[in-house]
């Protein structure tokens, strides 16, 4: 097989990723750090897309980057339909869904869009890797308690999925033979999931929905008192979203959803700040307790994933309230970046098949 190139879009809120792969190998990395003053002058994350791609472009180019030689762009998996877990063509169906934000107007969205826009200037193949909206849920977990509302499936699907599978190799096992509770805590969000035979049955929505509570998340929250706050005249729809999804968590309670900030302050001994902390691993370790139940007791391990798994403190305070149910398996990063690649890499081998969404 000859192998061409793979090239990696990752949006942030204020930056974007992009690495080109030769197969399995990294030949290019790059941060772009976008102004703020930039950023401000569009209404809309997706009016963000001609200017984001520009700056891509440019970057590609100014490293003598062969564009020719590049066969699938990935981007990262936006907001859109429930679906199965995999490998996806950006297509007209998706950029609708993606653009119009028909499940939500993420910037994550931008990720199938830029890769939509280089693949057609290149003539390479656009696709997406385990979206967040991968959906695998037993109907049972849906249940919510009222008809009108279901649980949604939202969660760091690409992060767990190549961990799992990482995890099963190390064992000489296969992904499909093994149950895991998964859990990823990320900048934006925790996501701990119930793995069982390659199919994730129950998961937390890591978005707007439920769960622990992450740097700038609020994740589950008393339903009287929040629905007094929407109803009290003082907060618009849109600012009550904004509260739940970028201004909660550590963001409400220290004042800065920094992490430098956060990581400082605890360095230091601040007080609340340690104790946040404690009360987010805390929430981590409750949420482990529930998936360990809905798998009925019979799991092969608990994977940790995440830069906060470099904390002693916030390790030990899950191991000591959960690390009698299973064993541990520590992956304290994320690597987005490589589980896209490496995805993008199996379609080219003919392991896996790329889908119709």
């Amino acid at each position: 097989m000859i192998e061409k190139d793979i090239l990696v879009i990752y949006p942030e809120i204020v930056s974007t990723q992009i690495a080109l792969y030769k197969g399995t190998n990294m030949l290019f990395l790059k941060n772009i750090k976008h102004k703020s003053q930039d950023l401000n002058e569009f209404l809309t994350v997706i009016d963000q897309l001609k200017f984001r791609t520009d700056v891509i472009m440019n970057e590609l180019q100014d490293n003598d980057a062969e564009l020719d030689d590049i066969e699938y762009v990935v981007g990262r998996g936006g907001s859109i339909k429930p679906t199965n877990a995999g490998v996806y063509e950006v297509n007209e169906r998706m950029l609708f869904d993606l653009k119009n934000g028909t499940e939500g107007l993420l910037y994550t969205n931008l990720g199938g869009l830029i890769a939509y826009e280089i693949a057609q200037k290149i003539k390479a193949v656009p696709i997406l890797a385990d979206p967040v909206s991968v959906d695998e849920m037993d109907d049972i977990a849906r249940i919510s308690g009222h008809p009108l509302i279901k649980r949604k499936s939202i969660f760091h699907s690409l992060n767990q999925k190549f961990f799992a599978r990482k995890y099963a190799k190390a064992q000489n096992r296969k992904y499909e033979e093994l149950n895991l509770i998964m859990v990823t805590v990320g900048m934006e969000g925790i996501s701990v999931a119930a793995h069982r035979k390659g199919r994730v049955i129950d998961v937390n929505n890591a978005y707007d929905g439920d769960g622990p509570f992450s740097v700038r998340r609020t994740g589950s929250l008393p339903v009287g008192d929040l629905l007094a706050l929407a109803f009290s005249g003082k907060y618009k729809h849109s600012e009550l979203v904004t509260m739940l999804t970028m201004e909660g968590g550590y963001a409400a309670y220290l004042g800065t959803g920094e992490l430098n900030e956060i990581n400082a302050l605890m360095a230091a001994g601040e007080e609340k700040a340690l104790f946040i902390s404690d009360a987010c691993a805390y929430q981590v370790s409750k949420e482990i307790g529930a998936m360990w139940a809905v798998l009925e007791g019979e799991v092969d391990a608990i994977i940790l994933t995440g830069n906060i798994f470099h904390s002693e403190r916030f390790l030990s305070n899950v191991r000591k309230r959960v690390g009698k149910l299973a064993d541990f398996a520590l992956y304290p990063s994320i690597n987005d970046i490589e589980a896209l690649a490496e995805n993008a890499f199996l379609v080219m081998k003919g392991e896996l098949k790329i889908q119709e969404y």
